[in-house]
């Protein structure tokens, strides 16, 4: 775990960075109580729904991709070193957990709770809090997710599209090179 978060800084902080912008976001609206929570609620999932569908929608799709970008690394010149395939593999299971994590929130934010008498009209309020982090937490994550790619894919232009010398070019192929 330490090793990717030493790896993906950077995506990890574009993620980061997104969810603090959507939670300064949230965090101006200000205190408000049960009855506008639950009016806001109302209002708003459709589109918290919309925004896991998406998200849902994307990470599957970004899975897939993934097995078409491992049939070109393995079908490149290039013999690339094990640290490229374990950068798609932390791309899997990031991108699995946001995949997983969309799927339990949709399920979740499908619950009528608004229609639901027995439920104090306080806890509205709370509801109304943690759906719009959840939703901001799921952002950030999906932005982390499209960075780790966007790593990938950059790496693979240069190295297989570009010819260049990279750090995930096996030392092998470099000194095969050299002495040919």
């Amino acid at each position: 775990m330490i090793d990717f978060i030493k790896t993906n800084k950077m995506s990890l902080l574009g993620g980061a960075i997104t969810f603090c912008f959507l939670a300064v976001a949230i965090f101006i609206l200000g205190d408000i109580s049960g009855y506008e929570a639950k009016k806001l609620i109302e209002s708003s999932l459709s589109g918290i729904n919309m925004l896991c569908n998406t998200i849902i929608l994307a990470s599957a799709t970004i899975l897939a991709l993934l097995l078409t970008l491992l049939g070109i690394s393995t079908s490149s010149q290039s013999k690339l070193k094990a640290a490229h395939y374990k950068q798609v593999l932390s791309i899997a299971k990031f991108d699995t957990v946001v995949f997983i994590s969309s799927m339990i929130l949709f399920q979740l934010f499908n619950i009528p709770i608004t229609e639901s008498q027995n439920l104090p009209t306080h806890w509205f309020k709370y509801v109304y809090w943690i759906t719009l982090i959840c939703s901001s937490f799921m952002s950030g994550m999906m932005v982390t997710v499209i960075l780790l790619l966007y790593t990938t894919v950059t790496n693979i232009i240069t190295i297989v599209g570009l010819g260049k010398d990279h750090y995930l070019i096996s030392e092998d192929e470099i000194e095969e090179e050299e002495n040919e």
